[in-house]
């Protein structure tokens, strides 16, 4: 997946193998042009120590992972925590309109 081909963003969930072979999942926090890279904050890995962590990866290491729905209520609450500690708007009020979706639905 190429960065500059505008497929992946700043947010966007991806997948990878960091410079010393360590499976990673996270998401976008920053993309370098110039450097054709992104900086990415590891929420899962095979290796415990990289979670939490933030590595940088070049654009060929790493694959934009498809969006899933999500169908629970904690998933979705969980959701929202985490775009506010990424202080993600854009992506707050989209988890919190399908939250209303979801609990309108379940009274309804």
């Amino acid at each position: 997946m190429k960065l500059f081909e505008g497929n992946l963003k700043v947010g966007d969930w991806v997948k990878g193998k960091s410079r010393n072979g360590e499976l990673i999942y996270g998401y976008i926090k920053m993309i370098d042009p110039s450097k054709k890279a992104a900086l990415i904050n590891v929420v899962k890995s095979d290796d415990e120590k990289m979670v939490g962590t933030t590595i940088g990866m070049m654009d060929e290491k790493m694959e934009k992972l498809p969006l899933q729905k999500t169908a629970h209520e904690e998933q979705i609450l969980s959701l929202i925590d985490l775009a506010l500690l990424t202080k993600d708007k854009a992506w707050f009020s989209e988890l919190t309109a399908e939250l209303k979706k979801l609990q309108d639905k379940k009274q309804g």
